[in-house]
């Protein structure tokens, strides 16, 4: 039937009216006779309200999750109605009077025992030990009675990750962005880095966030580690063998020459070491130049003989000239051929690890090459990985990915399997170094199932696909899965929320944002006056002049040389060009 709740916010107080009692208990299930029709309109039991059976000095909180006619038409009418109840937890009074809530149930109630709807105060209650620990958040308000504040422990929301799920439209981005702002307020020393697949997210946090975009984003390429890098250089295919192994033999001689000479330039005395014998693998995170990578390619290609051989490294090297000199690919290849360990500051400014006021990144990728985002993602999730790792867990921080179901898929012939390892590794070893997880995704029977179950609390919004039911289904281990029949029925911003985080699995609604603060992807952005005729042609050759400024070469040096001499009027030639492009843009869809 239609998942609805009682309405406590709006009624004032509920009396202890018994209202049925118990017919049958089956594990964790209780069937309670109820009076059918309801006695008033105060008291109308139905699927969603909490019950309270009384059992000796126990009161067992159940919700409803199904009610049926009884089916007897000789039936007493004070037992018109079945509601079958899962048990979730007790109220036990102490020996000095006290009364406190548990999660559990340790007595069974009997045939017999008296049922009633639960009053608001035992509400209350129940979300009393919540609300009052020092690392609890307000999310937003229960369904049952928004005059309660939902709160969410923090401690175990982090420690043991978390996941928000639910189709497009339903507030899950304003979701994320409470749960985070919330997060900023009582731990503002973690670290949030949030993997922004939209661009949406850039005003949620105000001052509190640093927002990289693919204008502002440094991710040198010797960061990345050997599949990372070829799957950038092969945008996203398969790499040729042939050429593999040679830049397998030949990146570790790079970076061994780039140390050497460092040392050499700051007149440290070394003794001479064979640069092939040096330690260093492929994947060792130490910086070496393009133009050593390209030279020593071009130097082992001038000592063979064989033609065949000859084209691979010709290959290669002409693979390497395109994608260095790709502008899309500028944050990957500045300075490439000038170096510099710039490792530490690149860290700290992504992963804001210095004391600052920013304690959180957005990173917002929809701007990268979508050939690389995979990488870009599989490297940040590495590097904030490995970070903890070396650092014994000394910075606590908080990776946030949106779209997790594309960087890590279930079906594991798609996708790019690095990025998939580097989040299993954060969901399985993370939380030993610091390092917590908080997925985002609209599609979880896409997700791998290895990594959601790691995540002890679920955010469940609004799905309608019986495939994400499924998977949702399997990952809640409650005894309060049956709740789960809420989820396609469930309001704009409306969740239930499972799992450690929350005393019980409980319905509730995120509290809303500030209208400046709602997630807004910007390349919908609208504002400006109605466009004047012509606009449509002037948008177009603008945009034309950007595709082929982004897809074309970079400037030569013979240029760039006189760019310096005329200062920076032509060093930001590209700026004039976007904003007229996003003056135009806006008129027109103002229109």
């Amino acid at each position: 039937m239609a998942a609805s709740s009682f309405d406590y916010s709006s009624r004032p107080p509920i009396e202890p009216t018994t209202l049925g009692s118990v017919l049958s208990v089956r594990g964790s299930e209780a069937c309670v006779g109820l009076p059918a029709p309801a006695i008033n309109d105060q008291l109308r039991p139905t699927v969603g309200t909490f019950l309270a059976i009384t059992a000796g000095r126990r009161r067992l909180i159940g919700v409803v999750t199904e009610v049926a006619s009884s089916g007897d038409t000789d039936a007493d009418a004070r037992c018109g109605a079945v509601a079958r109840l899962d048990l979730m937890g007790e109220i036990e009074t102490d020996a000095v009077g006290a009364e406190r809530f548990s999660r559990g149930v340790s007595a069974y109630p009997v045939i017999g025992d008296a049922a009633r709807i639960i009053g608001r105060d035992e509400l209350r209650l129940v979300y009393k030990a919540s609300s009052a620990s020092a690392s609890a958040i307000n999310i937003g308000v229960l369904h049952l009675d928004d005059s309660i504040a939902a709160y969410v422990d923090v401690d175990n929301l982090l420690s043991k990750h978390f996941a928000v799920m639910g189709s497009t439209g339903v507030g899950k981005s304003s979701g994320v962005a409470v749960i985070l702002n919330e997060i900023l307020d009582v731990r503002p020393n973690l670290r949030i880095f949030l993997l922004d697949g939209h661009n949406e997210y850039g005003r949620c946090f105000g001052p509190r966030a640093n927002v990289v975009n693919a204008a502002t984003l440094k991710l040198p390429f010797w960061l990345f580690n050997f599949e990372e890098f070829v799957d950038a250089l092969y945008y996203g295919r398969a790499g040729v063998d042939e050429e593999l192994d040679i830049l397998a033999e030949q990146i570790p001689i790079a970076k061994s020459l780039y140390q050497t000479q460092r040392a050499s330039s700051e007149h440290v005395i070394l003794r001479k070491v064979d640069p092939r014998s040096a330690g260093y693998n492929v994947d060792t995170p130490v910086p070496y130049t393009m133009q050593d990578l390209v030279a020593l390619i071009d130097e082992r290609m001038g000592r063979l003989e064989n033609r065949a051989s000859r084209m691979h490294h010709h290959r290669l090297l002409s693979r390497i000239d395109v994608l260095r000199n790709d502008a899309r690919y500028a944050f990957m290849f500045e300075n490439a051929n000038v170096g510099g360990d710039t490792m530490s500051e690149i860290l700290s400014y992504l992963f804001r690890l210095e004391p600052s006021s920013q304690p959180m990144t957005v990173l917002q990728v929809a701007g990268l090459p979508v050939e690389v985002v995979d990488a870009v993602a599989s490297v940040l999730c590495r590097l904030a990985f490995d970070f903890g790792l070396w650092s014994d867990g000394a910075m606590p921080m908080l990776f946030v990915c949106e779209e997790a179901h594309r960087y890590a898929p279930a079906d594991r012939s798609v996708g790019f399997a690095p990025t998939r390892r580097a989040l299993l590794r954060i969901a399985k070893e993370g939380r030993k170094y610091g390092v917590c997880l908080g997925l985002v995704t609209q599609r979880p029977a896409e997700l791998d199932p290895t990594i959601i179950s790691q995540c002890s609390t679920l955010f469940a919004m609004r799905m309608a696909n019986d495939r994400d039911q499924a998977l949702l289904r399997s990952a809640v281990t409650d005894a309060a899965a049956n709740l789960l029949a809420f989820v396609p029925s469930l309001g704009t911003r409306e969740l239930v929320g499972f799992g450690e985080g929350f005393p019980l699995p409980t319905r509730m609604k995120f509290k809303p944002l500030a209208a400046d603060r709602i997630p807004h992807s910007e390349t919908f952005q609208h504002a400006g006056a109605h466009g004047a005729t012509g606009d449509e042609r002037t948008f177009v050759k603008a945009v034309v002049e950007r595709w082929r400024g982004a897809l074309g070469a970079k400037t030569p040096a013979s240029e760039e040389s006189s760019a310096e001499a005329n200062g920076p009027r032509n060093a930001n030639l590209a700026s004039p060009v976007a904003s007229r492009i996003e003056q135009i843009r806006a008129q027109i869809l103002k229109r």
